[in-house]
């Protein structure tokens, strides 16, 4: 935690109007020397078919951060929904 501390704080804009949350009810992932790419889709109603939404590539040693950092965050949540108070 305190080399975290010493990390400078990152500024994050976001325009709500250009940036839309896609919902996900697919996710196809490949890997290779080079990285991983997740291809985000959903169904499309109540057909087989699936349409991608998003496509999102990161190195591995991203992707391994990501993982951990996604983990955290469920675990997290997970106890704060059993509890209905925050974890810390």
């Amino acid at each position: 935690m305190a080399e975290e501390a010493n990390k400078p704080q990152m500024a994050v804009n976001l325009n709500l109007d250009t940036t839309p949350i896609l919902y996900t009810d697919n996710i196809f992932m490949s890997v290779n020397e080079d990285g991983v790419v997740l291809d985000i889709s959903q169904r499309i109603g109540n057909t087989n078919q699936t349409r991608i939404v998003s496509r999102v590539g990161m190195s591995k040693s991203h992707a391994k951060k990501f993982v951990a950092e996604l983990e955290k965050l469920l675990i997290m949540t997970e106890g704060r929904m059993q509890t209905g108070k925050p974890v810390n």
